[in-house]
């Protein structure tokens, strides 16, 4: 499912492991770097931002300029492809040039791209450089919690400026396979496959599909434009070898996987081989429930923003996002809403891989204009069709707490900014339930969902006891729902709660409430999540959150992953059975 890890190189895992080829080659590590202008007078170690520790530089500065330089020289077995140049992401406009040749500008922060660089390259030494501009006071600009201020406070956090993902070259033939986008079709046992060509109009595509070693299916089609689609039928004498619901589904309970080899031919030669993989899963909501594979299904969600003490954005090392995913589930997790966040592919990768729910979104600007709504609109489709194929993602949250749409209770304008998103996520994806504006004032949203930080118990009881109540509570002092808009029986699901603050380290910081010992904590948080559990109208949770994050110390880990309290404890809880831990004590 992916090429050996390249350990010589920080994060020197394959970066796109949903897509992948064996001719590529990390260009992270060691970078000429300078603040403002390109005089390159000191060293960073890609990807890790200048702001963070282990970029060697670790200064916390406002600079809306940074330049990157490095050489290379093309390994002998790539020499004679194409040469794509990827970058992660970049945050937040940046300009690519090779030997001097401008490649590239891209602006968006926090989402993948590339650049065919075969022109510019040449014998010998090449030369990449990158201007990344990233303007700490532009409120229109995509940031999520980065803050625009000197120093974190509050919600807001460290700024990420520049590279923070990894850059990589991959090598391809003068024709290669550029997309493939797969849905699968639990209903018929099939799935439909939608394909990109680039560099020839008239090839052959071969697709290969295995599950557990057993080979399913292997088709072989014409391709007589850059663009088709085919569906391929499992093999149905060699599915019934398992039993289909039970043993080749994707659940978080049990992960299973289908392998999948694209070989595209032209003139009788194989000039691109990809691996991939898929799930056989399905979401859906019918008659008011949330369903997995079509059967109700209850969401253990943990808020989770994706930063790291000396890393920030940039997870350290791969290992530390399965590690994040074994302790979340170690607890009773089956999944977490990426926060503010467009998370590295890998991480995805070993949600598919583990069994782990995502909800998809996006990180948010905090003035509205047109310029904002360009700005997060291009990105967002970037994101759904980069991610499209990811199982782990079950929803997707264009909008959150009404931020850059701070008028959208009466603003029609905001309104249609925030129906629009729906339909534009819908006309890209009709796999997966959309969120309009996670928290409150809803507009035509899947999936109603509730941020609501009320810690005493009786109160959540009561507010929980009946629909009527749900949509009348304001819970954070917002309605639900945006004027104009009526609540249609969609499922509802309070996807931010909790925020107990825990001080475990030297660390201090500020929560929604607050716990002085492990005892508290574990009565603390029974006491908010039984009222959740208990409720008949409520479909799931989302807690927050899975860690602290500098000043916010109401994560279940500390900000180095290190649990507060038992881990057994909150799984107890969130299982409903608070009685075993009373007993246990």
């Amino acid at each position: 499912m992916e090429t050996e890890i390249n350990t010589k190189v920080p994060r020197g895992e394959y970066p796109r492991p949903q897509f992948v080829r064996d001719s590529w080659m990390s260009l992270n590590g060691e970078w000429d770097f300078s603040f403002e202008t390109d005089q390159f007078d000191l060293k960073i170690i890609v990807p890790y931002v200048y702001q963070s520790q282990l970029s060697g530089i670790g200064l916390n500065k406002a600079c809306d300029v940074v330049w990157y330089r490095k050489s290379f020289v093309l390994p002998e077995e790539m020499r004679g492809e194409r040469i794509l140049l990827h970058f992660g992401a970049v945050d937040y406009l940046c300009k690519v040039w090779v030997n001097g040749k401008h490649m590239t500008t891209h602006e968006g922060g926090h989402i993948s791209f590339e650049t065919e660089i075969t022109e510019a390259l040449c014998e010998g030494e090449n030369v990449i450089t990158v201007m990344a501009e990233d303007k700490v006071k532009d409120l229109e600009m995509p940031r999520g919690k980065q803050i625009w201020k000197e120093e974190s406070e509050g919600i807001f956090y460290t700024r990420t400026t520049g590279i923070w993902q990894s850059v990589w070259l991959e090598g391809v033939k003068s024709g290669y396979l550029d997309h493939v986008y797969i849905t699968p079709d639990l209903d018929h046992r099939s799935a439909d496959f939608q394909y990109e060509i680039r560099g020839v109009k008239k090839a052959q595509l071969r697709t290969q599909i295995s599950f557990g070693g057993v080979a399913l299916s292997d088709i072989t089609i014409d391709a007589k434009r850059e663009e088709g689609s085919f569906s391929v039928t499992l093999d149905q004498q060699l599915l019934s070898k398992w039993s289909f619901q039970e043993e080749m589904t994707w659940t978080p309970e049990n992960p299973r996987l289908f392998d999948v080899v694209y070989t595209l031919i032209v003139d009788g030669e194989a000039v691109d081989r990809v691996t991939s993989y898929f799930g056989m899963r399905k979401v859906s909501v019918e008659n008011g429930r949330f369903l997995l594979n079509n059967r109700p299904y209850y969401q253990k969600l943990l808020l989770d923003q994706g930063y790291w003490r000396k890393s920030l954005l940039t997870a350290p090392k791969d290992e530390d996002f399965v590690k994040d995913i074994e302790l979340a589930k170690s607890m009773g997790f089956n999944g977490v809403r990426k926060h503010q966040k467009i998370e590295d592919p890998r991480f995805l990768y070993h949600a598919d891989k583990l069994g782990f729910l995502v909800w998809g979104e996006i990180a948010a600007a905090y003035v509205y204009s047109r310029k904002y709504v360009k700005r997060i609109t291009a990105e967002w489709i970037d994101e759904i069709l980069r991610d499209y194929n990811h199982p782990c993602i079950v929803a997707w949250t264009p909008l959150n707490e009404s931020w850059g749409v701070h008028n959208i209770k009466d603003n029609v304008e905001q309104q249609s900014h925030s129906a629009a998103m729906i339909y534009l996520t819908k006309s890209l994806d009709t796999t997966r339930p959309v969120i309009s504006n996670d928290g409150w004032e809803h507009t035509c949203t899947d999936l109603l969902t509730i941020h609501d930080y009320e810690w005493r118990r009786e109160i959540l009881k009561e507010r929980y006891s009946s629909v009527e109540n749900i949509l009348r509570s304001c819970a954070s002092g917002r309605p639900l729902l945006a004027n104009g808009w009526e609540y249609k029986g969609q499922p509802i699901l309070v996807t931010e709660f909790g925020g107990i603050s825990y001080q475990k380290d030297e660390k201090k910081g500020w929560g929604y409430s607050n716990a002085v010992s492990d005892e508290d904590f574990a009565i603390r948080y029974n006491n908010v999540i039984s009222p959740i559990l208990q409720s008949p109208y409520v479909q799931g949770f989302c807690y927050t959150e899975l860690t602290d994050v500098e000043q916010e110390i109401n994560g279940l880990l500390t900000y180095d992953r290190k649990p507060k309290i038992s881990v057994d404890v909150i799984k107890k809880i969130n299982e409903g059975k608070w009685d075993d831990v009373c007993k246990e004590d």
